[in-house]
C-alpha cells in the first residue's frame, strides 16, 4: 500500500483511563507510523472525539451544538498526537475543514495531498465540519478524496465479530466481511452513510486492535491479524 488512512478510536487512546490521553499508548503509535513512513507508505490519521466528548450521548444539549463540540474534541486530540508524532521525529500538518485560528489549515485535497507525497503525517480533525456526520463518515469521505489504498481502523476490539465479544464469549470474528454484509447484518463497525461510501468507491477497510504489538505496523505490511472489509 502506498497511501493509507489510519483511524484512530479516541477512547484506545485514552487507554484504561478512557478519558483524556494515555501517553505510553500514543507514543506507541507514534513509533510505528514513524516505521510506516519510513518503509514509504504515506499516512492520513483522523482521531475521534470519545475520549473527550460523545455529542449523542448528551440528553439536554441540542444535536448540532452537541456534534460542534464533538468537532473540537477531535481538534484537541489531533492537536496533541501531532506533538506527540513530532517527538518522535516526525514532520506533521493539522487539516480542518473550518478555521481554528493559526492552530491548523484549512483542508484542502492538492495541499494535503502535496505533505503525503512529501513525507509529512497529517492529521484531519473536525470531522466533516457539519452536524449529523460523524468521524466514521469524515474517514470515509477523505480516504476517497486523497485516494488512499485502504483504511485502516485501530480499535479496542481485534476485528469484526458476528456479536459483541464483551458480551458473547462465544462471537465469531470474521477473517474477511464484505460491506453488503456489514449493512445486512447490522454489524457496528462503520454506520451507514461511511458503509456505503466505501462501498460505492470499492474502498478496502482493515480492521484491528490498537492494543496489540505492532498491530499498526504489521497490519499496515499485509501481516494481517484482523478482519477485512471488502467490496465483493
Amino acid at each position: 500500500m502506498k497511501r493509507v488512512l489510519l483511524k484512530l478510536s479516541g477512547e484506545a487512546l485514552a487507554g484504561e483511563k478512557k478519558t483524556g490521553f494515555d501517553e505510553a499508548t500514543c507514543l506507541s503509535v507514534a513509533r510505528q507510523v514513524k516505521q510506516l513512513t519510513e518503509e514509504g507508505v504515506q499516512v492520513a490519521i483522523v482521531i475521534g472525539g470519545g475520549n473527550f466528548w460523545r455529542g449523542r450521548s448528551s440528553g439536554t444539549i441540542e444535536r448540532t451544538k452537541a456534534d460542534q463540540i464533538g468537532m473540537l474534541a477531535t481538534v484537541m486530540n489531533c492537536i496533541y498526537v501531532s506533538e506527540i508524532f513530532r517527538f518522535a521525529g516526525m514532520k506533521t500538518k493539522i487539516f480542518t475543514p473550518f478555521a481554528v485560528g493559526a492552530m491548523t489549515e484549512l483542508f484542502s485535497r492538492d495541499a494535503a495531498v502535496a505533505c503525503l507525497e512529501a513525507g509529512t503525517v497529517i492529521f484531519l480533525a473536525g470531522g466533516t465540519g457539519h452536524p449529523y456526520f460523524s468521524t466514521d463518515t469524515a474517514t470515509a469521505l477523505r480516504a476517497v478524496e486523497l485516494s488512499c489504498d485502504m483504511i485502516l481502523m485501530a480499535r479496542a476490539v481485534d476485528g469484526v465479530y458476528d456479536s459483541d465479544p464483551k458480551v458473547n464469549p462465544a462471537a465469531k470474528k470474521y477473517g474477511t466481511v464484505t460491506y453488503q454484509e456489514l449493512l445486512d447484518k447490522k454489524l457496528a463497525i462503520l454506520d451507514m452513510a461511511a458503509t456505503v461510501m466505501c462501498m460505492e468507491n470499492k474502498l478496502p477497510l482493515l480492521v484491528f486492535s490498537l492494543n496489540e504489538e505492532n498491530g499498526i505496523v504489521n497490519n499496515g505490511n499485509g501481516r494481517i491479524t484482523g478482519t477485512i472489509v471488502t467490496v465483493e
